[in-house]
């Protein structure tokens, strides 16, 4: 086991970025940026023992803050917040305080994924483990109070990685958290279109035209939707836009449980997500668009997909959808792990 930090001499906002590497014993390891906690490879062995990187991204720090990434912004690898996914034109009320944000979707214009975080704890035991810290000011992006957050990431000899979140405020506010690492199993980096895909949810969240969630739920069976007892990503599905969907879990909440189960058989990779959260929300890239990335590919539609466990979006503003207001006196805690094992 071993952890390796790597200063980048690149600065934003006058912190300075750097990237962490966890190493277990089996020879994989995670690298991590401290800029968004930016997952930048998630290298692993497949099945025929060949080292293979199963997450986009980019050779060099640079490419995540170059304006022509920004401007079709796909969030790489990066965690989301205050708020994961979509809140209706921006608009919600806690307490009576009606607050408009400038952008609906994943926490405002500049979100926790473009900000430093400040690395506060390091220790290899029992595995390689970092905490980041961020404290995101009363205001910021519109949110009410003073939000505190802790995100840990730990890689274990099962080459399980392990990401737990906490955070406290001093003021009621609304918070849902996410990772967004874009997936790829393939060791060719083929489309994910045969992918076979497992998620135990019997449900999924009805949105309107802009992907927002309604609050009404819809019944899997006999849709495209019903991936319960597993089967090829694009069988049955919408070929032109493919999976942008939130699906409930069928789980007790806050239990730590399976939320999905993806298979590339080239590979022999699988990857298994397990979480707290009580929705998993299915994206397999229809917008992606990104030039140059990793040994210069560029990333087009349905070249990975995100597995994104979070709260039920727009919950905010549904009050039969479990709570995402998080007051002084309470602390938000989630975890989720993403596994790879060899099929």
């Amino acid at each position: 086991m071993e952890i390796k930090q790597i200063n980048t001499g690149i600065f934003v906002d006058k912190k300075e970025v750097i990237a962490v590497e966890l190493h277990n014993d089996k020879g994989s390891f995670v690298k991590i940026f401290n800029y968004g906690t930016i997952i930048n490879k998630f290298i692993v062995k497949n099945a025929k023992g060949e080292a293979q990187d199963i997450v986009l991204g980019f050779d060099q720090f640079q490419d995540y803050i170059d304006p022509v990434y920004l401007a079709n912004y796909p969030y790489l690898g990066a965690i989301i917040g205050r708020y994961a996914n979509r809140i209706k034109d921006g608009k919600f009320n806690v307490d009576g305080v009606d607050y408009q944000m400038d952008s609906y979707l994943h926490g405002g214009n500049i979100g926790f994924d473009r900000k430093v975080w400040d690395i506060i704890a390091i220790s290899d035991h029992p595995h390689p483990k970092i905490t980041f810290q961020y404290y995101s000011l009363d205001g910021e992006e519109h949110f009410p109070g003073d939000l505190a957050i802790q995100l840990t990431f730990e890689f274990t000899n099962n080459d399980e990685l392990i990401l737990t979140y906490q955070a406290d405020t001093d003021e009621a506010t609304p918070i849902n958290l996410t990772h967004h690492s874009y997936f790829n199993l393939s060791a060719n980096s083929d489309k994910i279109m045969k992918y076979i895909h497992q998620m135990p949810a019997s449900n999924f969240l009805e949105q309107d035209e802009n992907h927002v969630v309604t609050g009404n739920l819809v019944d899997v069976t006999h849709t495209h939707h019903d991936f319960r007892s597993g089967k090829a990503i694009a069988e049955g599905w919408d070929e032109e836009n493919g999976y942008d969907q939130t699906y409930v879990l069928d789980k007790e909440y806050g239990a730590l449980t399976l939320a999905s189960k993806t298979t590339e058989v080239t590979s022999g990779l699988t990857l298994l997500v397990y979480t707290t959260e009580p929705v998993a929300h299915l994206y397999t890239a229809k917008y992606l668009g990104v030039r140059n990335g990793k040994s210069g590919k560029n990333y087009e539609e349905f070249d990975a997909f995100c597995v994104e466990t979070q709260h039920h979006p727009n919950a905010v503003n549904i009050p039969h959808f479990p709570n995402t207001i998080l007051r002084p006196d309470e602390v938000y805690t989630q975890t989720t792990i993403y596994k790879i094992i060899l099929s």
